[in-house]
């Protein structure tokens, strides 16, 4: 599975690069106005550092704007893949972008079809919100295994990025329904690599090494 980060801070952006598992970025307007920068100046600083797809979101609302916005976002970094929300504009927007080889990720995906449509127009991503899904009751992990289910079912090369990830349980059901990317905030992959018995046994491995030189 690929890992992305969900950010639009560079630090951030930096460390994780830095431990050697960063497959891409995913930003949106929310994450890149928290940084008081501009969307286009952020992305293109975001793609000098990670060497791989980097989402960034149209704000448009109907399919020629998004054209347009789209291709204005891919002009930025040859790896940079437009985020459109999924809605009919989008769909037809989606179909334009990609035979034009422009990327596009389809977002804000809460239902299999909804992957499925986009899958079909030409969305090289489609981003199941499986956090908001399981805020209202219903389970994110289900929705990834269908969408997979589904997309594996007719040979669609569309690749699943689980998104709106709160914790390691999370990308952990991600991972076990063969979903292909999880994008995963700063703080959540912090925690992925940390569990108390390795602490306490490095500890112990430590104060083993310490005594050893006494002897």
């Amino acid at each position: 599975m690929k890992i992305f980060i969900d950010t639009a801070n560079l630090d951030m952006i930096k460390e994780i690069n830095s431990w050697g598992i960063l497959d891409g970025v995913t930003t949106n307007p929310s994450l890149i106005a928290k940084e008081g920068v501009d969307v286009r100046a952020r992305v293109k600083e975001i793609a000098e550092i990670v060497n791989g797809p980097i989402s960034a979101e149209a704000m448009s609302m109907t399919c020629d704007e998004m054209v347009k916005e789209g291709r204005e976002l891919a002009k930025i970094h040859p790896n940079i893949n437009v985020k459109l929300p999924m809605c009919v504009e989008s769909l037809k927007a989606t179909k334009i972008l990609s035979s034009e080889g422009i990327k596009v990720n389809v977002t804000l995906i809460f239902s299999p079809l909804q992957a499925l449509l986009a899958a079909k127009a030409g969305a090289a991503f489609v981003s199941p919100f499986i956090g908001r899904l399981d805020d209202i009751g219903q389970f994110g992990g289900d929705l990834v295994a269908q969408i997979m289910t589904i997309l594996e079912n007719y040979g669609y090369e569309t690749e699943v990025i689980a998104a709106s990830i709160r914790g390691p349980n999370h990308v952990l059901e991600a991972a076990l329904n063969g979903c292909d990317i999880a994008t995963i905030p700063y703080d959540t992959l912090k925690k992925m690599v940390s569990h108390p018995k390795t602490d306490e046994g490095i500890q112990k491995f430590i104060a083993d090494y310490e005594k050893s030189k006494k002897n």
